[in-house]
């Protein structure tokens, strides 16, 4: 099968990203002598420069990891909370019966710096300097943007001009969007960063200084500066104008964690995923729900048959209706929902028609409840704007909306991260910072007693799903996408490709892709459209034919629209490592040797 890239392998080590400056970034660390984790943070501060309109330094970093010394998989959260005044009382004087998908309204706890400084201090070896100085350089001296950064903030220019001034002055410079490849710096950012540095350099110690660097951000110059922006009012996806409701004292209150991840047995295979808290099991449900189907399932030369798509859409379905019922910063019943008998009863409502129903289960006989304002939003249009994620238009193009990343080393470190939030288009520059706030609290329901419902510190269900595999009990495999509610569906055509059809890393990636929007958005307005089914044309014309034929509503994407997934595994009885990363959206890279 003709792959748009080769599979690399190599025996040192391996990074694949969204941008290739992240890629080469990673890779010199691991040629520095680091770790996969020195590599991963040295690479995620270079993403949120390269790709600012994708992620950012106020965002959030999940992760999933096995060290070299212990093959347990572990999940990092780098998510932070609703603020303390985050309340429903409090949106309900407002009048508003979503949370805005932009502005200061839509903020959590920033988690992304101290998630980063978390890991590199328990897992990495080099020095905070050592991994910052790179996104440091290219912050002060100007980076190269790709195309899709001066596209995305024409989108917004008007909101910035009119409403946003200082997210003007960073990104309009002269009045118009920068243009791609001409070199775009942001001094503010490198200040900050410096600043932080300069603050931890004041302690002696590695782990003393990372530590410090924490402090200086949740506690020190960075907190009082987004306390005090905060308290001004800006306009957001609303239409009117609302100050924020982060404090110092969120800030100050909060600390990235770890947990225990999600691994679900799949034949000789096991899924790792992050919890419930995240939507990462919907995929490990739909995984299942496919395995069922193991017999029906077909690949011509990469592509899979009608059947394949059809099932893996109505599984989808059913997966994602169970995130809407089930999922959320609460007690979520896994263990029911990825019972073999509730997957049997689910399964059996897979046919051969594409269903327009959104159907959660009843796991262990619990009732499911789903949020009464779905209907309204059934069908409506997805706006763009200053939306908090754009992540797939009308035809099914991608807007582009996360970043990711994976990396292996020779010791037999290995993990896979999906960075995003405090987008550029999300809400209005901190001046004095160089980058804004994120808006991920636009995906709490403002509705109470639903699993994702807004309480003040609590994590909203977030769709960043980085995900991990073992096979025989050996972990080998670190992959993910950006793409929102997607992630877990273009994840699945992958792990089809990879684990059923057999494809190698590359050529599973390459594979035509799809997913279904029949189930409500995670994103500001929250719209859905049953039936709706975005598929990449090179499943073929009669394969399109068919699907529309059992009642899908299908968009032709194009042939490569779908999907910026990127792979690493290693082999543990040979010590060979691959890499591979997404030809679509002319950014991604997988390096190594």
């Amino acid at each position: 099968m003709f792959s748009t890239r080769p599979e690399l392998a190599g025996t040192h080590g391996m990074v694949a990203s969204t941008h290739w400056l992240a890629s080469a970034t990673g890779m010199v660390v691991l040629e520095d002598g680091g770790n996969a984790f020195d590599a991963a943070v040295a690479a995620g501060f270079v993403l949120q420069v390269a790709e600012p309109h994708l992620n950012g330094p106020a965002g959030q970093v999940p992760g999933l990891f096995v060290t070299a010394d212990d093959p347990r998989p572990r999940m990092l959260c780098g998510q932070g909370v609703a603020p303390a005044a985050a309340t429903p009382e409090h949106f309900a004087g407002l009048g508003l019966d979503l949370i805005p998908g932009s502005g200061l309204l839509a903020a959590t706890v920033p988690g992304a710096w101290d998630g980063w400084l978390m890991l590199l201090r328990d897992h990495g070896t080099k020095s905070l300097r050592d991994v910052l100085r790179y996104a440091i350089g290219y912050a002060a001296d100007g980076v190269p943007l790709v195309d899709r950064v001066g596209e995305t903030i024409g989108l917004v220019s008007g909101l910035f001009t009119e409403h946003w001034p200082t997210s003007a002055e960073l990104w309009l410079p002269g009045g118009r969007p920068p243009r791609p490849g001409v070199p775009h710096r942001n001094p503010a950012l490198a200040r900050t960063w410096r600043r932080l540095l300069a603050e931890a350099e004041a302690v002696a110690g590695r782990e003393a200084q990372i530590d410090a660097a924490r402090r200086a951000w949740s506690q020190g110059f960075v907190a009082e500066a987004v306390h005090e922006f905060s308290r001004k009012a800006f306009r957001d996806d609303s239409g009117r104008d609302h100050a924020g409701l982060l404090t110092g004292d969120d800030l100050a209150g909060w600390q990235a964690s770890y947990e225990d991840a999600l691994v679900t047995d799949v034949g000789e295979w096991s899924l790792v995923k992050c919890g419930g808290w995240t939507q990462g099991p919907a995929l490990a449900q739909q995984v299942l729900l496919m395995d069922g189907f193991r017999s029906e399932m077909s690949y011509v030369d990469g592509v899979p048959s009608a059947r394949t798509v059809h099932l893996a859409v109505e599984c989808a379905k059913l997966a994602f209706a169970d995130r809407e019922a089930w999922f959320g910063d609460t007690d979520v019943p896994l263990d029911a929902l990825l019972s073999a008998s509730y997957l049997d009863e689910r399964r059996a409502l897979v046919g051969d028609r594409a269903s327009g129903e959104l159907r959660p289960g009843s796991p262990g006989g619990r009732s499911p409840v789903l949020p009464r304002i779905l209907d309204s939003l059934r069908d409506a249009p997805a706006g763009v704007g200053a939306i908090g994620e754009p992540t797939v238009g009308p035809a099914g193009q991608t807007r582009g909306d996360t970043v990711h990343l994976d990396v292996a080393d020779a010791a037999g470190n290995l993990i896979s991260l999906t960075p995003s939030g405090g987008w550029l288009q999300s809400s209005p520059t901190i001046p004095e910072l160089g980058f804004c706030l994120d808006s991920r609290a636009q995906m709490f329901w403002l509705e109470q007693g639903l699993p994702n419902s807004l309480a003040p510190g609590k994590r909203p269900r977030i769709t960043l799903s980085p995900s991990m595999a073992l096979r025989d009990g050996e972990p080998v495999l670190a992959f993910g996408t950006p793409g929102g509610d997607q992630q877990d569906q273009w994840q699945l055509c992958f792990w089809l490709a990879h684990t059923v059809a057999g494809l190698n890393l590359q050529q599973a990636i390459d594979a035509p892709a799809w997913h279904t929007n029949a189930f409500p958005s995670s994103f500001y307005p929250r719209s859905w459209t049953p039936r709706e089914l975005v598929a990449e044309s090179r499943l073929g014309a009669d394969t399109l034919d068919a699907l529309r034929s059992w009642g899908h509503q299908v968009v032709d994407a194009g042939p490569w629209a779908l999907g910026r997934l990127s792979a690493v595994s290693r082999d543990p009885s040979t010590g060979v490592l691959r890499a591979a990363a997404n030809a679509r959206g002319m950014q991604g890279y997988a390096v190594g040797r």
